[in-house]
């Protein structure tokens, strides 16, 4: 119009976007194997009314186990002495303490690398005199190399879930994470502290399998 003002209304078109965030799963995990070394501790326990008396019988009975666990083949480099304890013991018969002597406690690690032979040694050691097995710790070789799978594992199991709610949100997710926390926790395999008898003919230890865990928390992006 002449003279006047035009005014245009240009069409406005909303776009519905959907506006990105962060999601958080956690992944997780594992590889079993077959234990390759086990660590057994074998305790002497001495006591006698002198210190010096019950120290010289441990000394004599410990020599003892540590020759015959030589004779059955086991490396001297692993025996090795853990733990030496010396405690007076006393009795309270009426509530009245009374001297009863001195315990002398004589622990050593051996490691086993023939699981195999386990059994046999602990028969072999309580014949000679060890009259405590204060644990058993089941290991493997190239611990590594298997927590590196099970860490691939726990990444893929936290891909397949982030993906899984992806698709069941219909979100575009973005697979490859922004972040990725890792989180370690693994223990061994321990059996509890048991007295040792010469009455323990063939002593079973099934090692079982022994679990390498990983675990993840990781970010994607959608």
């Amino acid at each position: 119009m002449k003279g006047g003002m035009v005014v245009y209304y240009p069409y406005v078109q909303q776009h519905n976007r959907q506006q990105s965030g962060i999601m958080k799963v956690t992944g997780n995990g594992s590889v079993s194997i077959k234990p390759h070394i086990v660590n057994i501790q074998l305790e002497v326990i001495t006591e006698n009314d002198t210190l010096s008396q019950a120290q010289q019988e441990n000394a004599t009975i410990m020599n003892q186990v540590i020759q015959a666990l030589l004779q059955l083949g086991i490396n001297r480099e692993n025996i090795q002495t853990v733990g030496y304890t010396i405690n007076p013991r006393y009795d309270y018969p009426d509530g009245t303490q009374v001297f009863r002597g001195y315990e002398v406690n004589n622990t050593i690690n051996v490691e086993i690398t023939d699981i195999n032979q386990a059994g046999n040694m602990i028969d072999v050691a309580v014949e000679n005199g060890v009259n405590r097995v204060s644990n058993i710790q089941f290991t493997v070789r190239n611990r590594d190399m298997y927590y590196q799978q099970a860490l691939r594992a726990a990444l893929e199991n936290a891909q397949a879930k982030a993906q899984t709610i992806a698709e069941s949100m219909q979100l575009n997710l973005n697979p490859v994470p922004v972040k990725i926390f890792e989180k370690v926790s693994e223990e061994p395999i321990t059996y509890k502290t048991f007295a040792a008898t010469e009455q323990s003919i063939a002593t079973p230890i099934e090692p079982g399998q022994i679990i390498i865990e990983a675990r993840v928390e990781a970010e994607f992006q959608y």
